[in-house]
């Protein structure tokens, strides 16, 4: 009786625990974002890109990195490969951000799973099943009806959101071969090393130092507001299946539409809502159709070993 208790309050911790970290780290994203909205005009994507991946490397070198060496890995091409593409996704989103309102920007960003249902097909042969392919076409409604092709910064903007959700939804399915021999902290030291090699010429060109206390604040606010953000999501995912940290960290769109729409006066037309009502549904559905279908495979390998050892 007592082992059963135990068991029974480490799965009720697990289910505690699970969505505070992913919560936790949605609100801080969504910081993360406003951050990177409200920081002044001077500094540009190349800086706000630099000190994040700058600051990232060393935060983690730090806590990190006094147990030998902190870059060995396994499959070191491809972790290179996909700190390129996160570095991508980043600045891409982060121009979106720039000059879109914040709220519209995200909702595009969110399509990266229907991006990521494709690369998975194109590149590990994954089946898209038919209510896959049913939510990408619904994603893609989604962003036809939620952009409006406006010609003051706005199909440029839209089309940077895109192009992070495309190279989001490739990071993650790439994430899925390094996860198998490498943890998050390797895999997040390589997304921040090549996002500062990719920033660095651009930030030597003009450098930009914070010259005021709030300009410090904000800066150091997105350093060290992205690596607990992402280190709490890993957490979560400690305790949370994979489609289910894709549902709580799915909460960032509505706590930036929220914020965006309350605070910075965030455009809220019918475009908007039904646009985001798809993309963001057909997102959610996928994750939990993926969670139906390992559920069946893992149920079915069962069945077949229990076949055999009888």
């Amino acid at each position: 009786m007592p082992k059963a208790s135990a068991r029974q309050q480490i799965n009720l911790d697990a289910a505690i625990a699970g969505p505070l970290f992913m919560l936790a780290a949605a609100l801080l994203f969504t910081m993360l974002n406003l951050l990177i909205k409200q920081i002044g005009p001077a500094f540009t994507i190349w800086h706000i890109g630099f000190y994040r991946f700058f600051g990232g490397v060393v935060v983690l070198l730090l806590v990190f990195g006094r147990h030998g060496n902190p870059y060995r890995g396994h499959n070191i091409r491809l972790l290179i490969i996909r700190g390129f593409t996160g570095s991508a996704a980043f600045l891409s989103i982060i121009t979106a951000i720039r000059l879109l309102p914040v709220s519209t920007a995200l909702v595009i960003f969110y399509a990266f799973p229907a991006f990521s249902a494709v690369f998975s097909f194109l590149i590990y042969g994954d089946r898209l099943s038919k209510v896959e392919i049913v939510c990408i076409a619904v994603v893609i409604i989604g962003i036809v009806v939620l952009l409006d092709f406006r010609l003051v910064g706005g199909i440029f903007g839209q089309f940077m959101a895109l192009s992070g959700a495309a190279f989001a939804g490739l990071t993650v399915t790439l994430i899925k071969t390094l996860r198998e021999k490498n943890g998050p902290v390797i895999i997040y030291l390589y997304f921040c090393t090549m996002g500062m090699l990719v920033t660095l010429p651009q930030f030597a060109m003009d450098p930009m130092m914070p010259s005021t206390g709030i300009a410090w604040a904000m800066v150091l606010g997105i350093i060290f507001v992205s690596v607990a953000a992402q280190l709490l999501m890993n957490q979560g995912f400690f305790y949370c299946k994979g489609w289910e940290g894709g549902v709580f960290m799915s909460s960032e769109v509505i706590f930036t539409t929220i914020v965006g729409i309350a605070f910075l006066g965030d455009p809220a037309s019918w475009r908007f809502w039904i646009g985001g009502v798809l993309i963001f549904g057909s997102a959610v559905a996928m994750n939990r159709f993926k969670a139906n279908s390992m559920k069946r495979e893992k149920r079915l390998d069962t069945a077949s070993r229990s076949n055999v050892s009888g």
